[in-house]
């Protein structure tokens, strides 16, 4: 499997250059309830004191919003609320999708009452487009956001290697804060690139023989560098704090993370192997109720205004055409700080992962924290 999505600094401030088509409201979505239920990312609070207040002035629509720490808790809920209901909306990443959908939660959003044109080019489209679709083509997840997880470094306590590497997060020489799962993928990629591993590592998104294979490798020789590990974390609060509280050198953490410490001493980092990428979304219960509301959310965020809205409550990338110039001028400078052409060219987007393949992968996670 080779990456699915490529983007180019100047490829993203072109297409960014043009205007968002303008957000119409449909009246139907005006004259229903009024309200959505989202769940979404715990630890984001420009979400509820100025998003959500923006998208109500600009539709009418209340956002009664619920906040879990990571994409397992989030399929949890969304499997309880299938029976109970309570759910209309929820923001996975795209490589979660197939999985979703395998285990019947979702529904299918109606394009005709989105602006599809909207979207920057590659993020909805294209291999995206077709990572976002069922087999029969329905559409079942359109973007909100993109960003990346790297390395997050103490600029006076880190130990790097020149280049950074991915093997820095598995030296002695740093106290580290990681995501168990990330981190096992990590040890594969810098074994790959290091051509230590039978099969690409790649190759194990796909094929649970090699999968089985590849991830015992990686459990084997992550377990050896665990000394270093000062935290574990699953979501923004604990990764922050993994270096406030903990003392960390080093981290394998999203953006976000790099973002809210930058003035402490930390520095957000892109790997030789290539920052692991990821694409946000949003994607619709099989029995929601308010519907229309969750197009209109979905069509907000696509627009210029909402769309830097969007990226700037989680720091990250914006999804619309006309947002880079309306990004918060802190978000921008520090993406630009951080990603050259050569490091936007490396980006390892997550692949696809079935609900067999995130089963095991959490049998793995939960081994390495065991150990």
């Amino acid at each position: 499997m080779t990456k699915n999505i490529t983007l180019s600094r100047r490829g993203f401030m072109a297409a960014t250059a043009a205007l968002a088509a303008p957000a119409i409201i449909s009246s139907k979505a005006l004259a229903s309830s009024g309200e959505l239920n989202f769940t979404g990312w715990a630890g984001y609070d420009k979400l509820k004191a100025e998003v959500f207040p923006a998208f109500e002035a600009a539709t009418g629509i209340k956002v009664n919003f619920t906040e879990l720490p990571d994409q397992d808790t989030m399929f949890a809920q969304a499997k309880v609320a299938l029976q109970s209901g309570g759910i209309d909306m929820i923001e996975p990443t795209i490589d979660r999708v197939g999985a979703w959908n395998e285990n019947g939660l979702l529904g299918a959003f109606d394009p005709a009452k989105l602006a599809m044109d909207n979207y920057l080019p590659g993020l909805a489209d294209g291999a995206a487009g077709k990572r976002s679709a069922d087999a029969n083509g329905a559409l079942l997840y359109v973007p909100s956001n993109w960003g990346t997880e790297a390395l997050v470094v103490n600029t006076a306590g880190a130990k790097l290697s020149s280049p950074a590497s991915l093997g820095d997060l598995f030296s002695a020489d740093n106290q580290v804060v990681l995501r168990p799962h990330s981190a096992l993928a990590a040890m594969g990629r810098y074994l790959d690139a290091q051509g230590k591993l039978p099969f690409p590592w790649l190759d194990g998104y796909s094929d649970m023989a090699k999968m089985t294979q590849l991830w015992d490798i990686a459990l084997a020789e992550a377990i050896k560098a665990k000394g270093n590990v000062v935290q574990f974390w699953s979501g923004e609060n604990e990764a922050n704090a993994g270096f406030t509280a903990n003392g960390a050198t080093v981290g394998l953490c999203w953006d976000s993370t790099g973002f809210n410490l930058r003035n402490d001493g930390y520095s957000y980092v892109a790997p030789a192997e290539g920052a692991f990428a990821w694409h946000q979304g949003f994607v619709m219960m099989k029995n929601a109720v308010n519907i229309d509301q969750a197009h209109e959310l979905a069509k907000w965020v696509s627009t210029a205004d909402g769309a830097a809205m969007w990226a700037t409550a989680f720091s990250s990338n914006p999804v619309g055409k006309g947002s880079a110039e309306k990004l918060n001028p802190d978000v921008a400078a520090y993406y630009s700080g951080t990603f050259n052409d050569e490091a936007l060219s490396k980006l390892w987007w997550w692949p696809d992962q079935s609900a067999e393949f995130i089963a095991k992968r959490g049998e793995y996670a939960d081994k390495y924290k065991a150990a």
